[in-house]
């Protein structure tokens, strides 16, 4: 276990939901609409990978979160990993994932042109395109979409970045990006997946990704031309146990980071932050009992502050509001 830097400051987090019909529930997202308000989605069934599992979400306004509704169901097969996040058009996008286990998703995605109130039609994504696979993407001021995606296979997993400069029409893809095996004989999977990917400034792109055990660090690789080509990836100092992470490039041009502080298991849940993207100081902890708390996602809104979403004992979705104010004791520079 790595040493925890606690700073103070009352965050108030709050559950989006008490009840709910689904027992069990994982990776969820999260986007700030247009006028201010905050939407979640996530999937939620008996457990991950059954049958029953569909995509819910729910809506914050006026400080309160709606009741959970079903957002997609797909008959008699799981479904996986929802994104939300909006394209230069104004669309209102959701990106979901579906099969038995990961390394046979099939990906599916809708959109709504009034936030949220109502969905197009289901549309099924032609085989090996699976969109953004967990983290939110990049959409760029000209519209490009660069999004992180990746494949777990049986034996090796590999991330790739997807890149649309039509909303999602007609895709590019680079990779595979990963890590090469080290020749140590390790038993399992080896590589990189779940890329967050941010805008370091021009045409400069770094993405952060998961890794697995193996090589046991968060890693990072950099694009020089938007996103189109990405060099060799990295490992930073940072730990990762096999468990997902988001970042965000704060308005102010920092880089942070939200991921589990240790080697093994995924308590506790901290924040990092770095003015380089690349040197990170662990500077909070959301979370530090016994248990899960994973998969978290990470957007800064218009007015500064951080929202953050992540799973809570896979039992409940979590909710914590960073706001601008209290930024400056979070995440002190």
């Amino acid at each position: 276990m790595f040493p925890l830097t606690v700073f103070a400051a009352d965050l108030k987090p709050e559950f989006i939901y008490e009840s709910a019909p689904f027992p069990s529930c994982h990776a969820s997202t999260v986007v700030e609409l247009k006028n201010g308000d905050v939407m979640s989605a996530w999937f939620g069934g008996s457990s991950e990978g059954s049958p029953d599992v569909a995509i819910w979400g729910a809506k914050r306004a006026g400080g309160k979160w709606s009741a959970p509704v079903e957002l997609v169901r797909e008959p008699n097969i799981a479904t996986f990993n929802p994104v939300l996040f909006h394209t230069k058009d104004g669309k209102l996008w959701l990106y979901y994932k579906f099969g038995p286990k990961p390394d046979n998703w099939s990906a599916g995605r809708r959109f709504s042109t009034d936030e949220g109130k109502t969905w197009s039609a289901v549309e099924h994504l032609p085989a090996g395109l699976l969109g953004p696979i967990r983290a939110k993407p990049l959409v760029m001021i000209d519209g490009t979409i660069v999004s992180g995606t990746s494949v777990e296979s049986y034996h090796t997993w590999a991330l790739w970045i997807d890149r649309s400069k039509d909303g999602g029409m007609t895709w590019t893809k680079f990779g595979p990006l990963t890590i090469p095996a080290d020749g140590s004989g390790t038993k399992g999977q080896n590589g990189l997946i779940q890329p967050s990917v941010v805008s370091m400034g021009g045409k400069h792109l770094r993405l952060y990704a998961r890794s697995t055990p193996n090589i046991g660090k968060i890693a990072i690789a950099d694009s020089n031309d938007a996103g189109v080509t990405w060099g060799q990836p990295r490992t930073i100092d940072l730990p990762n146990p096999n468990s997902g992470i988001d970042a965000v490039a704060l308005k102010d041009g920092r880089v942070v980071i939200i991921y589990n502080h240790t080697t093994k298991g995924r308590s506790p849940l901290n924040l990092a932050v770095s003015s380089d993207g690349e040197h990170f100081k662990m500077v909070h902890t959301l979370e530090s009992e016994p248990g899960e708390y994973s998969y978290p996602a990470m957007i800064q809104g218009s007015d500064g502050s951080l929202h953050i979403t992540y799973t809570w004992k896979r039992k409940l979705i979590r909710y914590v509001k960073i706001s601008a104010e209290d930024l400056r004791t979070v995440l002190p520079k």
